[in-house]
């Protein structure tokens, strides 16, 4: 079987997916866009080693910061790894709803107009989301139509989305807003002591502005701290802000786009969660 787990930022999906994965002897594929990236560890929140209870990951550390990945670049590495583990467990995990949707549905990398569901988004806003998914191509901020177009050109020309795999679920987490928002502003908090700040400035001195730092909240907001753009207290404030942002559209999209089982974390009881979770795959 193959186990989706989905939903914001800061929701916990990260320690669900290592304890299915435990529990059904399967192996941990990633479908974060930024996790893909080798040494941008701290400000994606990528798995630490010490957190890893199966010794299987896929699709983690497999780039340097300099060099290109696109969504269609995931369809086909982890499409390879789903056919070359078919008589495994999978547990895909991961924030970038497009690298999921690419790699598990049947749709092809098209050009076509579509049905505007954006429009309660400034074109900052879409941008920011095309960059979210692994979009390596040239768009300009303002060109909102070519923005949409792109958001939405995996969604099969307006046809029914066709699941290529059997026997998927797709597991989301939730929380309430204001829970979820303290937990995200805690989490940049102690993401700045564990070393962020020098985290970027090692990948900025080694690589300079790349533009996956350009696209990762978190990077692109320090580096301005770094060039004197804003102060340290602005820098922090717009992180959080940012993920909150970001979190919220994650919900959006997924909502959209996918047919999700929705569960709220206990984060003072998550062996709670992981129970409602494995109940909800065995029956």
């Amino acid at each position: 079987m193959i186990i989706c787990i989905v939903g914001p930022t800061g929701v916990g999906k990260t320690r669900l997916s290592e304890e299915l994965a435990l529990k059904y002897d399967a192996i941990v594929v990633n479908t974060d866009a930024m996790q893909v990236y080798r040494e941008l560890d701290i400000g994606t929140a990528k798995i630490k080693e010490e957190e890893k209870k199966v010794k299987e990951h896929f699709l983690f550390d497999i780039k340097n910061p300099n060099e290109e990945y696109s969504v269609y670049d995931y369809q086909k590495d982890v499409r390879k790894i789903l056919d070359n583990n078919k008589n495994r467990n999978i547990v895909l995990v991961g924030g970038t709803g497009l690298y999921l949707k690419a790699g598990l549905f049947k749709y092809e990398f098209d050009d076509f107009p579509v049905k505007n569901e954006y429009d309660g988004y400034t074109n900052e806003e879409l941008y920011e989301m095309l960059q979210n998914t692994g979009f390596s191509g040239e768009i300009h901020v303002n060109n909102r139509r070519r923005l949409i177009s792109k958001l939405n050109f995996p969604i099969n020309s307006g046809l029914k989305d066709e699941l290529l795999y059997s026997n998927v679920y797709f597991i989301g987490l939730t929380a309430p807003k204001e829970v979820l928002y303290e937990k995200i502003n805690s989490r940049v908090d102690k993401m700045v002591e564990e070393g962020l700040f020098d985290e970027v400035r090692r990948v900025y001195d080694k690589y300079g502005k790349v533009r996956v730092l350009n696209r990762g909240i978190g990077y692109k907001e320090i580096i301005a701290y770094f060039e004197g753009k804003i102060t340290y207290d602005e820098t922090l404030r717009l992180i959080k802000q940012l993920s909150r942002k970001y979190a919220k559209r994650q919900y959006t999209w997924f909502n959209h786009q996918m047919d999700i089982k929705w569960f709220e974390t206990d984060y003072d009881n998550f062996g709670k969660t992981i129970e409602e979770v494995e109940k909800y795959i065995e029956e």
